[in-house]
């Protein structure tokens, strides 16, 4: 059994031995002592001037009444500095060593109810080390710069009267030399002394306590604490006198330049010799925080914390990789290489952490080699683009790599991603502007240093541009924007080629009530182009150099045509034909002057046949002059680009866009430098997981729910591909735009950009499959094309651009429609039965037993009774806006006319066109579904093809035939009298 009485006594003489008996240095003087208590015990009190009970230190820098230090001395000023950390710390160690003491003697007084665990050398040895630590670097720091030589020296009277008592602290230590070494040795040699006590003391108890002694653990802690503490101590003097050393070889001004109290001298080429190339630097000084090279009066300081390093290929060369320098060391053996190569490398390591290895240089918790990959801060020299520029963030290989912000003086800031030394990746720059507190706000994608990808730039003139660069310059599709409180507000919606407007691209003139839709070149309107006024008329011809040139066709908002030449304000001028609505023509030369209107000589023709309305107002604009598979070249390209490139998700963003939360985000990402945005990383696990979902729903009908639902998600590159083109859709075709003339060419768009979608799926299902190591899916003939794309994919993409679509629909069938809805007017003045009549429907078809009539009523007053099923689904009709279904209900409302026919009849009847044609257009009276011929048209022309001939085409035909019935004149002088006879029915 293990004898604890003994442990505890051997403890107790390794910590305090004057607690057992009498005994000399080191412990004695601990129960009196508040400062350092580092002198031995003397029955005899030193006199009180002297003030001595405290320590030395305390002597050095409050109890001995010297005048402070000349402000112009800041050296004087650092080295009281200094002396007080001293005061500080040693205070600290005092009171910790009191704390020891003290659980000592409780320990000591009542063994029995006090564990060896409650000894704070042993429970808190953590702490303990850390204030002797703090000691040391208190101490080192005022040797390194000889603060006690220089505070002895400048207290040289007071040292010289208080001698006597000065060598009684001293006793027993070597007293020859000057008082600052004498000072230095007093406030080093007795904790050198009592930390080696501790180390051969502790070592010895844990000898004394057993293996399986909870306490045991504890002891042999303490115990290679104080172990390491000693090598720790040693290695920490050693360091602040070669660096004390070193400043008395170099000159003054060097001095000034390098010396810090913190600062420590590694290693020195004059000892180890090293050629330093391609700087042939003189000398070579490594520094726990720096590397400094000589040369003559030049000093360049590189900080460890921004400092790689690479061995050479052969034995006797390293290199050193600075975020501005490369430099390699070259020694004269392999001893000197790696003896420089190891050295740097720690101090590098040490530097990193922000404390001194423990217990010596490459001996810390971390790994010996320092991270490729880390954060810290410097500022550019060099000439470039980056000359004086602060860079903080992540770095890699001396190269800013990853996240960090650059700020120039001039305010100018950038913050974001960067790769290998370049901005790279998303990114948010602020510009300043030469007005007070404005700034041009970049947030964009950047590729090798300038902007390339899909950016957001707010500018200070109040503008915004939405769109792709390349090089730093807008190029690809953009959207640039003024503010609508500006001067001249306008928007253009477009392609752009190294910062210019080019291709196909549509501006809108508020200030002057003028859209352009057409061709660009150097920024100016430059081909074939439509303009149109907010007063409906719209021309159509060419463009150069901003200016309208050669012949062009004028279309007023009466139908009058206008061919021949303008002026830049659309006014006739040169020689021209006129054709009126009413088809008269006037041909000739037109001019026109200052307050004389409009001349014209010509020939007017008078006997021409008035055209046919219907193909005056469908004179449509555009169609010939602009392909519709290369208007939007600049949206469709940069989605196929990503496609191609196999959907890498560090390019997610850049071509598609990165997403803003809200608006509110947005705006404060300029004040801020964030955006609330999706991230990278985050892109990469999300397209992985698009592509997985797109290969599960394959299927016809799941694969409809899916584009149903890809197409209706922002973030997935389908959805952002559709919300590019109903912003470009809504760009040419409302406001100003919304003209009859262009509804032909957005029409043809609107079946485009369903093409280009399907294309799109194709591209990410081939992505997909490839990823997945499956062969990928036979190229589709044309027709297989055209029934997805009609039948799959139309009547998904319709609802997004069909507000806009059906406006041009109304405006183009406008007067059809107004004749129809007169004629529906005039229809529904009718009861069932005498309308039945008028139409010719023969009286065995009229389902007049499903009329209930009470004793007022006559079948004659009856009115909206007969066929309600089938004019109730007809008025379906509006509530979709897929051609598809549309079809659908008036195939119903057939099938629902045709069942009420039967059970008049009482057995299956099926109806001839003769007979089915009245009744339809009865029904179509009866549902007075607005703007009917503009929902026919429509759905002509957004028809899958496949039921070209079909019975949806023959339904299609019949209501087209009602339609263009109920525009004629029903004589109603006839219906009325009809009407007003009185034989019965």
């Amino acid at each position: 059994m293990v004898n604890m009485k003994a442990a505890w006594r051997a403890y107790v003489l390794a910590v305090c031995p004057q607690a057992l008996s009498p005994a000399p240095w080191p412990c004695a003087a601990l129960r009196r002592q508040p400062c350092c208590g580092w002198r031995r015990s003397s029955r005899k009190p030193l006199p009180a001037s002297t003030a001595l009970s405290s320590s030395p230190c305390s002597q050095l820098c409050a109890c001995a009444p010297a005048p402070a230090p000349d402000p112009s001395d800041s050296w004087g000023r650092e080295c009281l500095r200094l002396l007080q950390q001293l005061q500080n710390s040693s205070q600290q160690l005092c009171k910790v060593t009191e704390e020891s003491l003290q659980s000592l003697r409780e320990r000591l007084h009542h063994p029995d109810s006090t564990g060896l665990e409650s000894l704070l050398l042993l429970h808190s040895a953590d702490r303990v080390l850390q204030v002797h630590m703090e000691y040391i670097d208190s101490y080192t720091s005022c040797v390194a710069v000889q603060a006690f030589q220089k505070a002895a020296k400048r207290r040289s009277e007071y040292w010289r009267s208080q001698w006597k008592e000065l060598r009684q602290l001293l006793s027993g230590m070597s007293s020859e030399g000057s008082v600052g070494t004498a000072l230095g040795q007093a406030l080093r040699q007795p904790l050198t002394h009592h930390v080696q006590q501790y180390v051969l003391l502790l070592l010895r108890l844990g000898d004394t306590v057993g293996e399986r002694d909870p306490t045991r653990e504890l002891v042999v802690h303490a115990a290679t604490l104080f172990g390491n503490l000693q090598s720790f101590m040693r290695q920490a003097l050693d360091q602040a006198l070669a660096t004390q050393a070193l400043w008395h070889t170099l000159s003054s001004r060097l001095r000034d330049v390098l010396c810090t109290p913190a600062r420590r001298l590694l290693q020195d080429s004059q000892d180890s010799p090293v050629t330093v190339t391609p700087l042939r630097a003189e000398r070579a000084l490594l520094f726990d925080d720096a590397l400094v090279l000589l040369q003559g009066n030049n000093v360049h300081t590189f900080d460890l914390k921004l400092m790689w390093v690479e061995p050479g290929q052969d034995g006797c060369t390293f290199h050193l990789l600075t975020p501005e320098e490369a430099f390699s060391f070259c020694s004269k053996d392999p001893e000197g290489q790696v003896a420089w190569q190891w050295k740097v490398t720690q101090a590098v390591c040490q530097a990193l952490r922000g404390k001194k290895d423990f217990p010596v240089l490459g001996a810390g918790p971390e790994p010996s080699e320092p991270p490729t990959c880390r954060c810290g801060a410097y500022t550019f020299y060099a000439e470039g683009r980056f000359c004086q520029a602060t860079y903080e963030g992540e770095w890699y290989w001396g190269r800013p790599h990853g996240k960090g912000t650059l700020k120039w003086p001039d305010g100018q800031n950038h913050v974001g991603d960067f790769c290998q030394g370049l901005e790279h990746g998303f990114g948010i720059r602020l510009v300043p502007q030469a007005s007070e507190d404005k700034f041009d706000c970049y947030k964009c994608h950047w590729r090798e240093g300038s902007m390339c990808g899909y950016g957001i730039c707010e500018y200070s003139t109040n503008e915004v541009y939405k769109g792709y660069f390349q090089e730093g310059l807008r190029h690809g599709f953009g959207v640039l924007e003024s503010a609508p409180q500006a001067p001249q507000p306008c928007k253009y919606t477009g392609h752009w080629e190294r910062g210019q407007r080019s291709g196909y691209g549509i501006e809108e003139d508020s200030d002057r009530g003028e859209r352009y839709i057409g061709m660009w070149q150097a920024d100016q309107r430059h081909g074939p182009g439509v303009m149109v006024t907010q007063a409906g008329v719209c021309y159509q011809g060419t463009f150069q150099a901003d200016k309208i040139v050669g012949p062009g066709i004028l279309l007023s908002d009466d139908d009058s045509l206008y061919e021949g030449t303008f002026t830049r304000g659309l006014t006739l001028l040169g020689k021209g034909k006129v054709t009126f609505p009413n088809g008269i023509t006037l041909e000739g030369s037109f001019s026109t002057g200052a307050g004389r209107g409009l001349h014209t000589q010509g020939v007017l023709d008078t006997a021409a046949l008035p055209p046919d309305p219907s193909s005056t107002c469908k004179r449509q604009l555009g169609l010939g002059a602009f392909p519709v598979e290369s208007r939007w070249q600049g949206v469709y390209g940069p989605f196929g680009d990503f496609i191609r490139a196999g959907c890498p998700g560090d390019l997610r963003e850049a071509l598609l866009g990165f997403h803003v939360q809200s608006s509110r985000e947005l705006r404060k990402s300029q004040e801020y430098l964030c955006c609330e945005r999706t991230h990278p990383e985050d892109c990469v696990g999300r397209m992985e997981d698009i592509l997985e979902e797109l290969l599960q729903h394959r299927e016809p009908e799941a694969l409809q729910q899916y584009l149903r639902k890809a197409l209706s998600n922002s973030l997935h590159p389908l959805g952002k591909l559709l919300q590019t083109l109903m912003l470009t859709f809504q760009a040419t075709y409302t406001g100003i735009g919304a003209n009859k003339h262009l509804q032909g060419l957005a029409q043809e768009e609107v079946k485009q950009h369903a093409r280009e979608l399907w294309a799109a799926y194709r591209g990410l299902l081939q992505v997909a499959l490839e990823r997945k190591g499956q062969a990928p899916e036979e190229e589709e003939d044309a027709e297989t094309r055209d029934l997805q794309v009609h039948g799959l994919v139309l009547p998904l993409v319709l609802p997004s651009f069909y507000s806009e679509l059906f406006t041009l629909y109304l405006l183009l069938h406008e007067r059809e429609d107004s004749l129809y809805s007169q004629g529906i007017a005039n229809l529904s003045l009718f009861p069932d039965t005498k309308l039945l009549e008028f139409l010719d429907v023969q009286k065995h078809l009229w389902p007049l037993k499903d009329l209930t009539l009470t004793t007022n009523q006559r079948y004659s007053l009856v009115r909206d009774k007969c066929f309600l099923s089938a004019t109730e689904c007809l008025q379906k009709m509006i509530t979709t806006v897929d051609p598809r279904e549309k079809l659908e209900v008036l195939e119903r409302t057939y099938g629902e006319i045709e069942a009420t026919v039967s059970r008049v009849l009482g057995q299956e009847h099926k109806l001839p066109m003769d007979d089915l044609l009245p009744l339809l257009i009865y029904v179509v009276s009866r549902a007075r579904i607005q703007h009917l011929g503009a929902e026919i048209h429509l759905i002509r022309d957004m028809m899958d093809p496949m039921h070209t001939g079909g019975l949806y085409d023959f339904l299609l035909t019949a209501l087209e035939s009602c339609y263009e019935h109920i525009q004629k004149d029903m004589k109603l002088h006839r219906l009325y009298g009809c009407w007003n006879s009185k034989e019965p029915w």
